[in-house]
């Protein structure tokens, strides 16, 4: 398939990664720096120093102090933040096309210069503390948490992402900087620009400073885990039962990630769907009801999300399973899959209008496939799947019929929810 003109790539002599699509009719520019270092990556002593590094970033360099970023930034009327996942960091920022100058120099800056100072570490610690309990504090965050540790045991995809408690506690700017200097290499690195920008240019503005980070040490290997099976329950005086349901999903580039996708739409992605319909249109059990898929590089979670009455946990439990394996016994219906298939594109064409998401699709298309990936090809790809494609791929992640279910709330009949997991794993 041809390729995107207005889509350019180059790699610097360090391995560090620029990537740009020009997006002329939009008068904005997003620009992200990315880093393929995540959660995942930390041993258990180190879980949260990615998120902590994050923070940190914003904090000053030798150039400018916290507030100074703050303040350039607002000058040009600019957005910036950043986030971190399992298996990536981006630090990222959005302005109009006439301040690109100043939004490149200023994301160089932080990016490169961090002081990574003792008092602004001891200053964000009680920031990052406060993060970790309003997540505990929101039960509808704070399950897939537990269920991914629940699902994924030990391994390090089974942590959150914030840390431990101890662990903020016992950080320094030493650990930092050694996390940093070890992990932050450059062949890990992409830079990814979207919006009214010309590749050249933004190639002038970076390679004098990013080009110059030295190459550094191999990166860790990252582990596959193996999915648990079983029934976790945390007990909370709480006026739901938060309700997480998981097994088995794909990696990222799997090629059957466009039948896990439409698998999920059509059981719990949007309002039209099997459990959103069954759990809270005709039964009222419900006012959050969902399916969702998490891929990372090598493995995946694919499950269901209630929040429900305690009393009626267990039928709304009956029920999640009921049409999880539903679909492995039953072929969807034509007309589903292709209201599925219209809803993913839609959204698709939509998210393609924006230069954050073209930025993130750059850059994730970059990390996992290397190279870009047409959005016609994709489309193309979402066409092909059929309704045999979706329970050859459900029979597959249930064959082992590896089911997680964990529970949040005023739970107190254990061995009724034990019972029923059981049968439903015995008799599917």
């Amino acid at each position: 398939m041809k390729a995107d003109p207005d889509i350019h790539k180059t790699i610097l002599g360090n391995g560090i990664k620029i990537l740009t699509k020009k997006m002329p009719h939009i008068r904005s520019v997003t620009m992200g720096v990315w880093v393929d270092v995540g959660a995942r990556d930390e041993s258990l002593a180190e879980n949260g120093l990615s998120h902590l590094i994050e923070h940190l970033i914003f904090k000053g360099t030798d150039k400018r102090s916290a507030f100074q970023i703050a303040k350039e930034f607002d000058a040009i009327g600019g957005q910036t933040n950043a986030f971190t996942t399992m298996e990536n960091t981006c630090y990222h920022a959005k302005v109009i096309d006439t301040h690109l100058d100043t939004m490149v120099e200023i994301l160089s800056d932080i990016f490169l210069n961090s002081r990574f100072d003792e008092q602004d570490i001891q200053r964000e610690k009680p920031v990052i503390l406060q993060e970790i309990g309003m997540v505990e504090d929101s039960p509808d965050e704070y399950i897939h948490i537990l269920s991914g540790k629940n699902f994924w045991g030990e391994h390090p995809l089974g942590r959150s992402i914030l840390g431990s408690r101890d662990n903020i506690k016992a950080f320094n700017a030493d650990k930092l900087e050694t996390f940093f200097q070890k992990l932050y290499q450059p062949d890990r690195i992409i830079v990814s620009a979207a919006g009214n920008l010309e590749h050249d240019r933004l190639l002038d503005l970076l390679e004098p400073t990013f080009g110059a980070i030295a190459t550094g040490n191999s990166f860790p290997d990252r582990t596959p885990p193996a999915g648990n099976m079983g029934l976790h329950i945390s007990t909370r005086d709480l006026e739901q039962v938060h309700i997480c349901l998981s097994t088995h999903g794909l990696p990222i580039a799997d090629p059957g990630r466009y039948a896990l996708s439409l698998m999920n739409t059509i059981l719990g992605g949007n309002m039209s769907s099997r459990l959103f319909q069954e759990i809270r249109e005709k039964r009222g059990l419900a006012y959050t009801v969902y399916s969702f898929n998490a891929s990372h590089v090598d493995t995946g979670m694919f499950g269901a999300y209630a929040a429900v009455d305690p009393s009626k946990a267990i039928e709304t439990i009956k029920l999640l399973l009921e049409q999880l394996f539903r679909l492995k016994h039953e072929k969807v219906k034509e007309n589903e899959l292709t209201g599925a298939k219209e809803f993913i594109k839609g959204n698709l064409f939509l998210a393609s209008e924006s230069s954050e998401n073209q930025m993130v699709r750059l850059a994730q298309n970059e990390f996992h496939f290397g190279q870009s990936v047409p959005l016609k090809k994709v489309v193309q790809q979402i066409d092909a799947v059929t309704v045999d494609d979706i329970q050859q791929l459900v029979n597959m992640l249930l064959g082992d019929n590896t089911l997680s279910l964990t529970m949040l709330g005023n739970v107190t009949d254990r061995t009724a929810h034990e019972e029923l997991l059981d049968a439903f794993t015995r008799n599917r």
